[in-house]
């Protein structure tokens, strides 16, 4: 009797998986409002001229209302107009960073629990040397060494440092799943270490690796916000930690421009509120105890 490789089984439930994910309110919640605030962003962003993003084009220190929705800034800057260019940059920091630091550890984590011995030390010593490094003390270390630091560089710099973690819980699943009766027979079958790897373990972590994504994108952000309020961000593109970082730079608080650093305070906000729904959807449909729950 003929085999049904774990892969195809895995294929047939990913479109029931699909649905569940769009059934849970948590996941559709945060879906929802982190689509609507990019998407507005994005849309926004068609109208506008790009020179007035940066340009004192608008009367100074206005408050919000029918002449500056969201007010300007002490340098006759449009806050909204900055909120377009600052949520699109600060998600693809947290994308791209997640991407890197996801793929990366989850490479590393199926290759040390499935291969074993030597190579299994070797990268075990790795992992746990770089979680034993303060990884914010060298982002700051790094990002101020590096001139002219721009949004992409600052994605690398801080994807490099977020591979260790799920490098280290890839390998702890791996080593469960590898002593399954699915492993065993794919090895009889002929297939090779990285055949079984791609085709019958990686299937099995896919909703997991969908979740620690989504915490990675919420820890990238975060990072990238703290790193430009010290101002070690991108200074000639806007994020919204960048727009706190000038909010900051030009005493917005004493001259009681409330409006200047609020705004991305609170899109900070709604953004990781909306990247923990999805998180906290993705567990519960992952996890079989939650979802019992």
């Amino acid at each position: 009797m003929a085999v049904v490789p774990v892969s195809e089984q895995v294929g047939e439930s990913r479109q029931g998986v699909f649905w569940e994910l769009l059934r849970n309110p948590k996941f559709s919640s945060g879906s929802v409002i982190f689509l609507t605030l990019v998407l507005l962003a994005f849309i926004s962003s068609l109208f506008i001229d790009p020179t007035l993003r940066r340009s004192g084009s608008f009367p100074v220190r206005l408050p919000p209302g029918a002449e500056a929705m969201l007010g300007t800034t002490s340098l006759g800057q449009s806050v909204a107009i900055q909120l377009t260019e600052a949520i699109p940059n600060s998600v693809q920091v947290g994308l791209l960073a997640a991407t890197v630091g996801t793929v990366i550890g989850a490479l590393i984590g199926f290759v040390s629990g499935y291969f074993g011995r030597w190579v299994d030390a070797i990268l075990r010593v790795l992992i746990d040397v770089f979680l034993s490094v303060p990884s914010l003390l060298f982002l700051i270390l790094i990002a101020a060494l590096v001139r002219g630091v721009d949004v992409t560089t600052m994605a690398l710099i801080i994807g490099a440092f977020a591979w260790p973690s799920p490098a280290r819980q890839v390998r702890a699943q791996v080593l469960s799943l590898k002593e399954r009766g699915f492993v065993q027979v794919a090895r009889l079958s002929g297939m090779g270490g990285l055949e079984i790897i791609f085709r019958e373990l990686m299937p099995h972590m896919i909703q997991w690796l969908g979740a620690n994504f989504v915490n990675a994108f919420i820890a990238a952000v975060l990072a990238e916000s703290g790193l430009s309020i010290l101002g070690l961000g991108p200074q000639r593109e806007m994020t919204l930690g960048m727009m706190i970082y000038w909010a900051l730079n030009y005493s917005a608080i004493f001259q009681n421009l409330w409006w200047w650093w609020i705004t991305p305070v609170i899109t900070l906000m709604v953004l990781f509120l909306s990247l923990y729904l999805v998180h906290i959807g993705f567990d519960e449909v992952s996890n079989p105890r939650l979802r019992e729950g």
